[in-house]
């Protein structure tokens, strides 16, 4: 009896390691995916957060009616790139501080639905053509003032003419930062003035001048600007300029 005990277990302890010494033999994804959200009237690409502004949603339905989405966000100069897919068909939307792309009404039936249905696969570029909420350009170039503060102009002004998606400007902020990575999530709070309430929604349309506050700014070292403002709608994506920079003797 131990003998056929004996012999059970070996066998048991052989199939179970066996089984654990299985590899995983599916390729490593290697699929890229890139391309760039842009101004539907301007064709300059639409300035956002690095990691939390617009993102790209990603539907695959190689395999399901029903996927679970998956997101890339994009760099702040509104570009986006992934290297790391599986190839696959996907149905594809960017989010984001524009006008959404696919639209629900009431009743949850789609009503607007500009995404793109694309084969992922090798490297595959997809743009997106977009409505921002706001525009906002520069008026000159920021000023390093003789007291060492810096003035910044600028204009806002709408990026739709759609009603639905002009609502109150919440919020206007002129962020800075001592690195390139600048925006509502990386600023120094220090220095970065802000406009909030009717002095925000009464911006619209007009050249205005802010200056950075808490005294003089340091020396010897370089400041990047950037001007942001963003209407109450959604998840108050903040709409951008590019980046300035300003050295400090």
């Amino acid at each position: 009896m131990k003998t056929i005990f004996y012999s059970i277990a070996l066998s048991v302890l052989v199939a179970a390691g066996s089984s654990c010494s299985k590899v995983d033999n599916y390729a490593a994804p290697d699929v890229t995916l890139k391309g760039v959200v842009t101004d539907a009237a301007t064709g300059k690409s639409v300035q956002t957060e690095q990691g939390s502004g617009t993102r790209i949603k990603l539907l695959e339905i190689s395999w399901s009616s029903n996927p679970t989405p998956f997101y890339i966000s994009s760099f702040q100069d509104g570009t986006y790139t992934n290297t790391k897919l599986f190839a696959g068909k996907n149905v594809i939307s960017a989010e984001g501080p524009f006008v959404p792309m696919v639209q629900v009404d009431n009743n949850g039936k789609t009503i607007v639905d500009k995404s793109q249905t694309v084969d992922v696969k090798g490297v595959t570029t997809v743009n997106f053509s977009v409505d921002p909420f706001l525009r906002i350009d520069w008026v000159g170039d920021p000023v390093l003032n003789a007291d060492g503060t810096i003035t910044t102009s600028f204009k806002i002004t709408r990026g739709t003419s759609d009603p639905n998606f002009q609502q109150d400007v919440s919020d206007v902020a002129v962020f800075v930062n001592s690195n390139k990575y600048v925006g509502n999530n990386n600023y120094d709070n220090r220095y970065t003035p802000t406009l909030s309430g009717s002095n925000a929604s009464s911006s619209v349309g007009k050249t205005v001048s802010l200056t950075t506050i808490g005294g003089p700014l340091p020396g010897k070292r370089e400041y990047f600007i950037r001007v942001a403002a963003r209407i109450a709608y959604g998840l108050n994506y903040y709409n951008y300029t590019d980046v300035k920079v300003v050295t400090v003797p």
